[in-house]
């Protein structure tokens, strides 16, 4: 019997909201499949954020290439009493054909601007929405979590320790991705290594140490089944006394090659705890031996502990991150911008879209850090908005990029190593103010005298259309 855990390739196609079927389905009875143009954003950001980090994309991308509404699909389809045979006939053949350019994955923006956009005949592009949604939305709120703590720790190692309180199997999976992406070192989540090449992290639960009659003897058994993972959990008893038995079973094992690589505070004050477990470990000449926190931590903890100067070299951080528990969702929006060559626009309160087919172009100094966004349409160039930004830029460059042509992705397809890469050297430049946890600068993001212009005559086509 298949695991609940699994999902098939066929299933995928189900893996959306039943709106999006019925909407397909008329629009398919009523000739509703001309070119659109949908586009993928972020309203607004969440607070105490002044970034985020694009994420999710290419796995995305990997999906819409595979998706396919297989024989159990249709049958299902078919049991719901919903659907003509003909839309059913047209789901048995459906393929994505069109075309999609998006942010690489490790990007840096802001709210409003595009993350990708799909170009598509009308129910292709609108099957796309529910999957495009779950996928960069999750990915990329808790990317941008991970890139906040990668800030606090100011350069001090993370791994990624979610994976048991994370919403759901795939959850863990995005998390240790985007953590990886966004900065983290590694993760314990050993199906993530496997799948994606990060780097793997472990040491022990306290149930070991228990186990043992005498903690000591269950340091010794670690040390020696693992010598290359010998970062021992101190905090099952008393901390400061965890801590002397690790070091007295790392100096007798020391004559058989043996190396207590650090030790792991998990509870307790922090900060105290690892200043006193440095002075143990010192005075027993375990200088190389390094000191290992988690424990409930976020961002704001870890900031905390690097200003009072703890001498913690890395972070597991866990729930706080996964769940991205002071924002837990992203306002994401997938809405049409273009149909039938011509561009349209929602107007409802508060929800004012941008019409057309977009692109970002990003100012930079010549100092070489980014200081200004305009949000254009796709027929301008760096040249042509090059006088609208003030001051005159050293260089513009253009965030979207095409990533999907004919239904295929277009190859070759960048790695996580390289989208680990981008963000680092991204984020390096943003200015530090950006960064703050508290009440970070805001970026500044316009649009281009053309989209605006378009932006005011379409919502003045508004009325017209509800006569």
């Amino acid at each position: 019997m298949t695991s609940d855990l699994h999902l098939d390739t066929g299933e995928v196609a189900l893996l959306t909201d039943l709106y999006q079927l019925t909407m397909a389905a008329s629009y398919l009875e009523h000739g509703f499949n001309e070119p659109a143009c949908f586009s993928l954003s972020v309203r607004r950001l969440p607070p105490r954020r002044g970034y985020l980090v694009a994420a999710g994309t290419e796995r995305f991308f990997e999906a819409v290439e595979a998706l396919r509404f297989d024989a159990q699909a249709l049958e299902y389809l078919e049991s719901l009493k919903l659907f003509k045979p003909q839309f059913l006939d047209y789901l048995s053949r459906f393929r994505f054909t069109g075309a999609i350019r998006a942010m690489p994955e490790g990007a840096i923006f802001f709210a409003e601007e595009p993350i990708l956009e799909v170009d598509a005949p009308m129910i292709e592009a609108q099957m796309l929405e529910t999957l495009a949604i779950n996928q960069v939305g999750v990915a990329t709120m808790i990317a941008s979590k991970a890139a906040r703590c990668y800030h606090a720790a100011a350069g001090r190692r993370l791994i990624e320790f979610g994976l048991r309180r994370c919403h759901g199997a795939d959850a863990g999976l995005v998390a240790a991705r985007s953590s990886y992406l966004a900065g983290f070192n590694g993760t314990a989540n050993v199906l993530a290594g496997k799948r994606y090449g990060i780097p793997v992290y472990g040491t022990m639960a306290h149930s070991y140490v228990m186990a043992h009659d005498r903690e000591r003897d269950a340091f010794a058994d670690f040390v020696r089944s693992f010598p290359k993972l010998s970062t021992l959990l101190v905090d099952t008893y008393d901390t400061l006394k965890g801590t002397e038995n690790a070091a007295q079973v790392a100096l007798e094992l020391k004559p058989s090659g043996a190396e207590l690589i650090g030790v792991r505070l998990d509870s307790g004050d922090l900060g105290d705890l690892s200043k006193r477990a440095r002075k143990t470990l010192d005075a027993r000449g375990l200088g190389q031996t390094s000191i290992f926190a988690s424990g409930n931590l976020d961002e704001y903890a870890i900031a905390e502990l690097v200003r009072g100067k703890a001498p913690i070299d890395a972070f597991g951080v866990g729930t706080a991150m996964v769940t991205s528990a002071d924002a837990p969702s992203l306002d994401l929006t997938y809405k049409l911008v273009e149909y039938k060559g011509r561009p349209r626009v929602k107007t409802s309160r508060n929800k004012l879209t941008l019409p057309g087919r977009k692109q970002v172009f990003r100012a930079w100094s010549r100092a070489g850090a980014p200081y200004r966004d305009l949000i254009g349409l796709v027929e301008e160039s760096p040249a042509t908005v090059a006088r609208e930004f003030k001051p005159t830029p050293d260089r513009v460059t253009e965030l979207l990029v095409a990533r999907m042509r004919g239904g295929a992705r277009i190859e070759p397809n960048p790695t996580l190593a390289q989208a680990r890469e981008l963000f680092l050297e991204g984020f390096a430049k943003l200015d530090s103010p950006l960064k703050a946890l508290e009440r970070p600068e805001l970026y500044k993001v316009r649009y281009t005298a053309a989209l605006g212009a378009m932006q005011v005559a379409e919502k003045l086509k508004v009325a017209e259309r509800q006569r």
